[in-house]
């Protein structure tokens, strides 16, 4: 629950006077209820790794290798008709959108396992679906690439986002042929 090493807290004050503030505060609080990990320790570590005479070098090793990792994705999606693309900036993920129009119900990839393909069938087969979150489980299934539908980030764009954290580049070079692999024959 730490992505970047962040660390803090929130004050909120006249949180009663507003109920949809007041809802909007509580919907906070709920979510942090359900961390995955407890926050004390993180807290009281954090100090001591920021503080520590490598961090700095650590911190831009890391943003240098964001930056080459998110240029090496941009250039390899770059060029596929249909999506939105940029490079990140320093980010370890990167968001890439379907252009209005281009998903639809019916696109499909191949299964090779039949028991998988019969799930993927049954999940997608609600027609309320979001269609990159069918996107999502199709390339999951087909090529092994979790991605996550960018949806899930309470927008209405199509899409999904990775990270750039795989630490192999020729790893990482190889997901990225598979994925952008993946999206061609799924738009087709």
């Amino acid at each position: 629950p730490w992505p970047g090493s962040r660390c803090g807290w929130i004050e909120v004050y006249n949180v009663h006077r507003d109920s949809e503030f007041k809802s909007y505060i509580q919907s906070i609080l709920n979510a942090k209820m359900v961390e995955v990990c407890s926050t004390t320790l993180p807290q009281k570590a954090l100090p001591h790794i920021l503080s520590h005479p490598q961090y700095q070098d650590y911190l831009e090793h890391r943003r240098q290798r964001y930056q080459r990792f998110s240029q090496i994705a941009y250039d390899r999606l770059k060029s596929i008709p249909g999506i939105i693309v940029n490079p990140t900036n320093g980010a370890f993920y990167m968001s890439v959108a379907f252009e209005d129009g281009v998903l639809n119900q019916l696109q499909t990839l191949p299964i090779s396992n039949g028991a998988v393909g019969d799930l993927v069938n049954e999940i997608t087969g609600d027609p309320n679906i979001q269609p990159d979150k069918r996107f999502v489980y199709y390339l999951l299934a087909a090529t092994g690439i979790c991605v996550v539908p960018l949806t899930s980030f309470n927008t209405h764009m199509q899409g999904f986002r990775i990270t750039l954290l795989e630490p192999d580049e020729k790893r990482f070079s190889q997901m990225l042929d598979k994925l952008k692999d993946g999206i061609e024959h799924y738009i087709a």
